[in-house]
């Protein structure tokens, strides 16, 4: 070990013509890395820089879009809300409207077949009526012809049942 470290051609062994030769070579190598690989590497890095710039306005800009068309959409969704509430009050309206005329023409309907039950009762009470005083006359008639038979002529018992059913339509 011994040998490296005294003077005879080491790895510590120091020689100032290597020295100036490595420092030439540090600095032609440094000059031309500037010349040639630093504009590069500088370009490339200007161009990966504004690569991502742009991305991240494009990100910037996509971000806005979303956010309006979600701004839209929320209002959009607001609006087709309003307008259901809207349809459903107007549909409840006009079946509230349609029940109530339906409840109008059903009665309007009632009463008309309560009319017209009342004018049948009515035609039937007064054919019935005539039938009774066409009976009534009838058995008038023939009591009367029967107990009186010798006494009146057949115009008189018809005077007299005329006279009977007068009294009897007065009462």
């Amino acid at each position: 070990m011994m040998l490296f470290l005294a003077g005879g051609g080491g790895i510590l062994s120091f020689s100032s013509g290597f020295a100036i030769w490595v420092a030439i070579s540090l600095i032609l190598f440094l000059v031309l890395m500037n010349k040639y690989a630093v504009p590069l590497i500088m370009d490339a890095l200007q161009e990966r820089e504004n690569r991502i710039k742009d991305s991240l306005e494009s990100a910037e800009q996509a971000l806005a879009r979303a956010e309006k068309i979600s701004e839209d959409n929320e209002k959009a969704l607001r609006e087709a809300e309003k307008k259901a509430k809207e349809i459903r009050k107007e549909a409840i309206e006009e079946a509230e409207m349609l029940r109530a005329e339906r409840i109008e023409k059903s009665k309007e309907e009632a009463e008309q077949i309560l009319e017209q039950a009342r004018e049948t009762i009515e035609q039937e009470k007064k054919r019935a009526m005539m039938e009774l005083r066409d009976e009534v006359a009838r058995l008038a008639v023939q009591s009367a012809s029967k107990i009186i038979d010798s006494e009146l002529d057949e115009e008189k018992n018809n005077k007299l049942v005329e006279s009977f059913i007068k009294d009897i339509s007065k009462n």
